[in-house]
């Protein structure tokens, strides 16, 4: 007899690793929080309002009149020649030039930051590595890396991102285990979800570490040239030709929509990457991959790119200023220096995750801490975007969610602590008062 019931009439049917995919919590809240009397908080998304919109529509009508038949044509699984030479010209500006390794042979271009990922999943994960990564890290990340029914653990961070002796010690605990990680996977600058940006000091330590245990590095880098008053620090990639993977793409700095990034790996690994793509998708979009080319040659990009910066640098001032205004004692939150988010802790006791659908309720979307980590702790957590609503919407949004935490907290005061629940919350440096 059935132990029970499913509306999955497949379900006896699937691999494996279906048991490793779970649905992202920020995919989970877009129906909601698209609806334009709620205050979405919740995204990423970056302005493409902002873009000449009108000059990159002239752009495409031309490219399609002189290259239109190439355009639209199938192409090589490695990516478009000129555009992987365009991306050294553009790794060189931070650092990753020739000297560290840098070819267009060894670039390998990818359906947006996201397939990079799954390519590098593919090739170095079985069931049952362990990858090391940020706490909090990039969700999409996180989804990659169980679908390749892999293990997270997680290293510690704070306000000068991660914690080099938290690494150190998760790889000593691992190898008591008789265990070791594959990579390391870190997002460097203008972190995703918390906003902070690993010191220079300490990007020597984490290399220094990786290399010494024979580590792989991944280095993620979708935000690195979106600063906000100064230059981001070089990339790892930068400092070590060896060991380090660099992971980017143009949706920050162009248009998400056009799903255009990139890996630059060993030559080797390069190899490996192109039958994995061509097993894959069998190329990635041509027609995207001409449109990012023709606008890196044909349009003023990197006065785009400042354009873009100081737009969010505003509203990221707006935000903070709003949270400072108008949020209960007990909060607290990062102060990024770049990117696209702030990552906020509530009052002791409450719950992000739990808050949801008063949040919706009171039409302010977020999201809660635990859709970061890969065992579901960061309960007291949540991730606040400045780059896609505009300041008033912004002000509109913490003035709702500071209401709804100032109700929690009301609750929480008659009715004790059962409202909310801290456990597993604590993120190192969140409840630092200079955080604040």
């Amino acid at each position: 007899m059935s132990g029970g019931t499913t509306l999955d009439d497949y379900t006896g049917r699937y691999a494996q690793r279906i048991g490793g995919m779970t649905a992202s919590e920020i995919r989970a809240l877009f129906a909601v929080a698209n609806r334009p009397e709620v205050v979405s908080l919740a995204g990423g998304a970056p302005y493409t309002a902002a873009l000449p919109l009108d000059a990159v529509g002239e752009m495409l009508k031309d490219l399609m009149s002189k290259n239109g038949a190439q355009a639209l044509q199938y192409g090589i699984g490695q990516g478009l020649p000129e555009l992987r030479e365009q991306i050294c010209e553009l790794m060189a500006d931070v650092g990753i030039d020739a000297a560290m390794g840098a070819s267009p042979d060894d670039v390998v271009v990818t359906i947006g930051g996201q397939q990079a990922l799954d390519l590098v999943s593919r090739l170095f994960l079985d069931p049952g590595d362990i990858v090391l990564a940020e706490g909090p890290t990039y969700v999409g990340a996180l989804g990659a890396f169980q679908a390749a029914q892999a293990e997270v653990v997680h290293v510690a961070m704070d306000a000068d991102g991660l914690i080099p002796e938290s690494l150190e010690a998760a790889i000593a605990h691992l190898a008591t285990q008789g265990r070791s990680a594959k990579f390391l996977y870190t997002i460097p600058t203008y972190q995703n979800p918390a906003g902070v940006t690993l010191s220079e000091e300490r990007r020597e330590r984490v290399l220094d570490i990786c290399e010494r245990e024979g580590l792989l590095v991944i280095e993620d880098d979708p935000y690195g040239r979106l600063s906000f008053g100064g230059q981001a620090p070089k990339p790892l990639r930068a400092r070590r030709r060896e060991g380090v993977f660099y992971l980017s793409t143009f949706s920050k700095t162009i248009a998400a929509g056009l799903r255009v990034g990139w890996i630059l790996a060993p030559h080797a690994v390069r190899d490996k990457l192109v039958i994995a793509t061509e097993a894959q998708i069998l190329c990635p979009p041509h027609f995207s991959q001409y449109a990012v080319s023709t606008y890196l040659s044909t349009m003023p990009w990197r006065e785009q790119i400042k354009t873009f910066s100081q737009l969010y640098s505003e509203r990221r001032d707006t935000l903070l200023d709003s949270l400072a205004d108008l949020m209960p004692p007990g909060m607290t939150w990062t102060r990024p220096d770049g990117g696209l988010f702030v990552w906020a802790t509530l009052p002791e006791g409450l719950d992000a995750k739990a808050m949801v659908p008063r949040s919706i309720a009171a039409r302010v979307a977020y999201v809660p801490g635990t859709g970061f980590y890969a065992d579901g702790t960061g309960q007291r957590h949540l991730r606040l975007n400045f780059s896609f609503p505009p300041p008033d919407r912004i002000r509109e949004g913490v003035r709702r969610l500071a209401g709804v935490i100032e109700q929690e907290m009301a609750m929480r005061a008659v009715f004790g602590s059962g409202v909310g629940n801290s456990a597993g919350s604590v993120w190192p440096g969140a409840d630092n008062p200079g955080l604040a």
